[in-house]
């Protein structure tokens, strides 16, 4: 305790006061002063420290680990050298930890304790991309908000998280921890996921700092496989990747983590113009920047660094201010400084951040406020938290197709069969990214369909998906897909011969999805088609509900199976979701953030690409096409239907001329012309004619959530200003230029109502 008191002198004689994320002037100067302060007693091997994370090492519960690297690790811990840990979880454990760093170190100076808050802690929100589909940002940033409830009651501080990667690639496993496709809805969500982990005021303990990553380009990997090289344009990398991480520095995101890919021939680790030049400089950015897990050390490989030593150099020269890890700067960084390869300013610098960063969560006012037992077990698995859960699941359900209006089902007297493994299962539905959850905690869609009595419900597996032990994947363990086991078809066709409906759950297993699982084949994986085909050469009247973490090849269904629901992984009240929107107690709304290819060689595949001189099409060969597949997606971007129907019309703008400083209203009547109440997503999207760079076909630049009753209509309002018009051009910043624009209005991508307009400047 007498070294802490060391820091709380600092504090004192400061007349220090709690910080928020918009924190002001007047606070900034009292936090920089703090850090300056103690920056100016700290050792090169306390600074250096600091700039170290690790991993959970050892059973804090139990004795002192005496050998290997936990023990090396936990001796440094004691000397003051680990600003961080990782993957520490509950108040017990970390407080433990704390009291180390505070207690036993010279300067006492508190850790902040780092975990990957994707989807949730304990209780399980859907996937990132299965929110994105609710196109409703409130009710992703309440689902962000209860992540960092749960998470700061178990002593968490910091998440990895929002991961704002765009992607265009079905096939990159981590498009489920994303918004998907488009860098409009992309930046809303990531600002509001960014609210919702660190609310208005960082400093109660409550909130906990958020994590924009990867920075920069890695939902761009080649093929879609995983840590693969990144070659993109100037152009596509400041109009598509960059807008979101943009967004989430101005909702005042805390920490950046930089990625495993490499752009323009240079690891991102290793990227000064990413973290100094952009981020650090022509931002503004004051946080900090962390590494991907072992990012530095992976520059070695890359054949972009030496060795340690010098991937070590590489790193913090270009702003990478945090190790996670690699073991390299608590190893080299004092000796690059003896041997003058590294400026001491450098390193001053990024302690700083790190240190200011803490500041403003509240740690040197009281290391332990996160750390609060009795919390702890009030907060985590609330009902209240159940209940938000179980709405935002709801919300992102998309309503893919609906023939003969088989949805909703009848609540009495329906014979239902419902098939497949997947139904049953209480594990996958949780996803990937739920390292800080308990397995096979999700209510299965067999639960939720049981809640409706009054039917005739008979349950067949099918067959299984995976042939792990117990069904059950570890995170860092491979999915042993069912290729061959078809012996529960029969019991599944004798179960549909005489239902009326039959509802079949397929789909990937919750670990098919996620960091490092890239699939070339994005069909419905294993034996699950064959079974699918089976079942409906006895019983048509197929309902399939698909969960996910991607974007799937779905040809056969499309064209065969009457109903089909996008229910993605949607954590875990799964079950109760599903059954409720499959019964109609609540109308399906949700939209498509990323589009469905008719195959995989169509990817990439994306609503707004540019097009060629050759647009077609045409009556002869020689236009953009392919020779044996149409151009367009199966589902496009935004598309998702309802159990009503909805009709645009009446498209209108107030004036066709727009200047800069003002702007224009467009407007759209909307009509609920079917039997139900329901929401439907409009959609505005805007086509700039011509420009110093090609621009896309359109882009969204707008939406509004409208809810009617059968029979309303409701008038849908714009506005458009110069500034929603402004892209990266040839110039190299970001502007308008004049001239002509077309907007659309409608349901999806494919929004056909269309006005115009000039820009005047």
């Amino acid at each position: 305790m007498k070294k802490y008191c060391i820091i709380f002198l600092i504090i004192l004689t400061l007349n220090g006061c709690q910080t928020n994320t918009n924190i002001s002037n007047n606070r900034t100067d009292i936090i920089n002063k703090k850090v300056d302060s103690l920056l100016g007693i700290m050792t090169l091997d306390e600074k250096i420290g600091q700039m170290n994370q690790y991993n959970g090492f050892w059973d804090v519960t139990g004795p002192a680990p005496k050998n290997g690297d936990a023990k090396f690790k936990f001796n440094n811990l004691k000397k003051g050298l680990v600003g961080s840990m990782l993957n520490v979880r509950g108040v017990e454990e970390i407080t433990a930890l704390q009291k180390i760093a505070v207690e036993e170190t010279r300067l006492g100076i508190p850790l902040i304790i780092g975990n990957d808050v994707i989807h949730g802690y304990k209780t399980l929100s859907p996937i990132p991309l299965a929110e994105a589909a609710s196109w409703d940002l409130k009710e992703i940033e309440n689902s962000a908000r209860i992540a960092a409830l749960e998470a700061s009651a178990a002593g968490t501080n910091w998440t990895f998280a929002p991961m704002v990667d765009i992607s265009r690639d079905a096939r990159w496993g981590r498009v489920m921890e994303g918004a998907g496709e488009d860098p409009f809805l992309g930046s809303l969500i990531a600002a509001a996921r960014v609210r919702g982990f660190q609310g208005d005021d960082l400093s109660k303990n409550h909130t906990i700092a958020a994590t924009a990553k990867h920075f920069a380009g890695y939902g761009f990997s080649e093929s879609g496989r995983d840590y693969n090289t990144v070659d993109v344009s100037k152009n596509t990398l400041y109009n598509v990747i960059l807008p979101p991480f943009k967004a989430t520095l101005d909702a005042g995101v805390r920490t950046f983590m930089n990625g495993f890919n490499e752009l323009d021939g240079i690891p991102v680790t290793g990227s000064s113009f990413l973290q100094r030049d952009l981020l650090k400089g022509e931002w503004e950015f004051n946080g900090f920047v962390i590494s991907d897990w072992g990012s530095i050390r992976e520059m070695i490989p890359h054949g972009f660094a030496r060795d340690g030593s010098h991937a070590t150099e590489l790193a913090i020269k270009a702003g990478s201010d945090m190790d996670m890890e690699s073991h390299l700067y608590i190893k080299k960084i004092k000796e690059l400084i003896e041997a003058k390869k590294l400026d001491i300013e450098l390193v001053d610098d990024a302690v700083s951040r790190i240190l200011r960063v803490k500041f403003e969560l509240g740690l040197f006012d009281d290391p332990y406020r996160y750390l609060d037992a009795e919390r702890e077990k009030e907060v985590i698995n609330h009902p209240d938290n159940h209940k938000a859960v179980l709405e935002m699941a709801k919300k992102s359900i998309v309503l893919l197709k609906n023939e003969n209006q088989l949805l909703p089902l009848n609540k009495s007297d329906q014979r239902i069969a419902l098939i497949g493994a997947l139904a049953n299962d209480n594990n996958s539905p949780l996803g990937n990214w739920r390292t800080n959850s308990d397995n096979k905690t999700a209510v299965t869609v067999l639960e939720g369909m049981k809640a409706y009595p009054d039917n005739k419900l008979i349950y067949s597996k099918g067959a299984d998906v995976n042939l792990n032990d117990d069904g059950v994947v570890k995170f860092h363990e491979k999915v042993k897909i069912n290729d061959t086991d078809k012996s529960g078809f029969n019991a599944a066709k004798n179960a549909a011969k005489n239902a009326d409906v039959v509802v079949m759950v397929l789909g990937e297993d919750g670990f098919q999805s996620g960091e490092g699982r890239s699939r070339t084949d994005i069909g419905i994986p294993g034996v699950q088609q064959e079974l699918l085909e089976e079942v409906y050469k006895v019983n048509k009247n197929i309902v399939l509900v698909l969960m996910n973490g991607r974007p799937l090849n779905i040809n056969w269904a499309d064209k065969n199976i009457p109903s089909i629901v996008e229910a993605w992984q949607l954590g875990t009240q799964t079950g109760n979701a599903v059954a409720q929107v499959l019964y109609g107690d609540y109308n399906p709304s949700g939209k498509l953030p990323m589009s469905f290819p008719r195959s995989v060689g169509q990817i990439p595949i994306y609503y707004n690409y540019k097009n060629t001189g050759r647009p077609g099409p045409s009556n002869t060969v020689f236009w953009s096409q392919y020779n044996d597949q149409l151009n367009t997606p199966l589902y496009p971007f935004g598309y998702g239907l309802s159990y009503t129907s909805f009709e645009y019309s009446n498209l209108k703008i107030d004036n066709k001329n727009l200047t800069v400083g003002n702007s224009i209203n467009v407007s759209v009547d909307l009509k609920n012309t079917g039997n139900y109440t329901g929401k439907e997503v409009v959609q505005l999207y805007i086509k700039d004619r011509f420009a110093s760079v090609t621009r896309p076909v359109r882009e969204l630049k707008g939406f509004e959530m409208i809810s009617l009753n059968p029979g309303e209509i409701k008038t849908v309002n714009f506005e458009i200003s110069e500034t929603l018009l402004q892209f990266y051009s040839a110039n190299e910043i970001w502007e308008s230029e004049s001239g002509f624009f077309d907007i659309f209005i409608g349901t999806n991508s494919n929004a056909d109502l269309q006005e115009s307009f000039e820009l005047i400047k």
